[in-house]
């Protein structure tokens, strides 16, 4: 049975004067079968979406509210704001102190926590389904009513600056924003999401309310829930939480923004950055531009990049760390954003074994993009990738990151039999043209370690 919560009557409105509140816009996207995977989607007015999956048969319930911003949206100036902006916003509200905040979702067994990316930010709490209302009123009193107050900002910094330290000392983290700089340069997407030390120690309080102030409107956010819930009593909840901030006032009449979409050139190949750090093993990524998050070549794409670095059987897994022992980590990646895309290969090896790490690398990708792949390995790759989609989606916390990411991202909802016919309908012939497409260009390399200069010099051999 589809858990209900107890809701507020709103007061009456004085005698002989009628209020005629702006009406809730609600349509079904998915139907799901017997109330199990009904996917909703209502427009309140002032332009905030909410988004809900039901699942009458379990006992939790996942809320998170996404922020239509990311790092790509910030100047130079405000390099780190985005995720300096993450962590303020839990550490109090008019109604609550920080303390607060995180007492109130931890008396109850839940969880809450957020992450910052270079396109959007989300906000969540995972709880029992009778604490729901809970974490709604939590959740939404952070994103509408933060205080930012000044000696919290100042207490952050110290925070952050720690985790821009953690970050950089594990070098197979990174290695990809070295891997990003390399591919995008001096711009938005080429910057890392938390900034750098210098970024973070020059915001000020007023820069990060101003911040917050410019994307964190109705308009820019998507409520996603998922669980044992009532949609209809979500959307209840949202906008009085929403109302009692006021925000919905001041957007009324708004529609939500659309999602990101555009077409970007990246740098041209042959590039190499390297850092040296004095540790045990190099941390190497060699790739090339992708696709962009909205291309249908996404789907051959991922096939491919799971064929050749999805797993154990994967090309790359088995060339370099089975029958060569060259290294214990090994995998291939996409990164799709609304312009752009990347493909990677990442090895963290012996610097000795670089030479011979690179080597492989660029004749099993020049190999597929003159080949493909035979039919068996795309028959492993996409069951391998249909399967690992449909595990990954077994919890709330899961279904309510699709559903959000994909109001945001795509303005629509794809269900899981849809993703699951895309995956299945790939075959080597698409394969193949994606292979030519994207992997038979001039890679760029990116690498950190302690390497002499002949090791070096491979790094620029591996693009040439």
């Amino acid at each position: 049975m589809t858990r209900t919560f107890r809701t507020t009557a709103r007061p009456a409105a004085p005698a002989g004067r009628a209020v005629a509140r702006p009406k809730t816009r609600t349509r079904t996207l998915i139907p799901g079968q017997n109330g199990a995977g009904t996917v909703r989607r209502s427009v309140l007015p002032g332009g905030l979406r909410v988004i809900t999956e039901t699942l009458p048969t379990v006992r939790s319930a996942t809320f998170g509210i996404w922020a239509h911003v990311g790092s790509r949206d910030e100047t130079p100036a405000l390099s780190g704001a985005t995720h300096y902006l993450e962590h303020l916003l839990f550490k109090g509200t008019e109604r609550r102190s920080a303390l607060e905040i995180s007492a109130a979702v931890d008396e109850v067994g839940g969880e809450m926590n957020a992450f910052t990316t270079k396109e959007f930010t989300c906000y969540y709490a995972r709880v029992l389904d009778a604490d729901l209302p809970l974490a709604i009123d939590v959740v939404s009193d952070m994103l509408t009513s933060s205080v930012i107050d000044p000696a919290e900002v100042e207490a952050e910094r110290g925070v952050i600056l720690e985790e821009i330290a953690m970050t950089e000392d594990d070098a197979g983290d990174c290695v990809h924003d070295l891997f990003a700089h390399t591919m995008f340069g001096d711009t938005p997407l080429g910057r890392p999401v938390l900034g750098t030390v210098d970024t973070v120690n020059a915001l000020t309080r007023d820069q990060v309310a101003r911040f917050y102030k410019k994307h964190y409107d109705p308009t820019r956010l998507v409520v996603a829930a998922a669980g044992n819930l009532s949609h209809t009593e979500v959307v209840n909840r949202v906008r009085a939480a929403f109302d009692r901030a006021g925000a919905l006032r001041r957007t009324e009449g708004a529609e939500p923004v659309a999602p990101r979409s555009g077409t970007r050139t990246l740098r041209a190949g042959g590039r190499v950055d390297f850092l040296d750090r004095p540790t045990e093993q190099a941390h190497l990524v060699l790739g090339m531009p992708g696709v962009s998050r909205h291309d249908e070549r996404r789907w051959p794409l991922a096939v491919l990049s799971t064929a050749l670095g999805g797993g154990m059987s994967s090309r790359l897994f088995q060339e370099i760390r089975e029958r060569r022992g060259l290294a214990y980590s090994t995998y291939a990646y996409t990164s799709g954003y609304a312009d752009c895309g990347l493909f990677g290969v990442y090895v963290g090896c012996r610097p000795s074994q670089v030479p011979d790490v690179l080597k492989i690398c660029r004749e099993e990708l020049e190999s597929v993009a003159r080949h493909g792949l035979d039919d068996d390995e795309v028959r492993r790759a996409v069951g391998q990738l249909a399967g690992s989609t449909v595990l990954g989606l077994e919890d709330t916390g899961a279904l309510m990151h699709r559903a959000g990411k994909s109001e945001l991202c795509w303005g629509e909802q794809m269900s899981t039999d849809a993703m699951l016919a895309k995956i299945t309908a790939v075959t080597p012939d698409d394969i193949r043209a994606v292979a030519r497409e994207v992997l038979d260009r001039r890679p760029s390399v990116s690498a950190i370690g302690r390497l002499t200069d002949r090791q070096a010099a491979h790094l620029h051999e591996a693009v040439a």
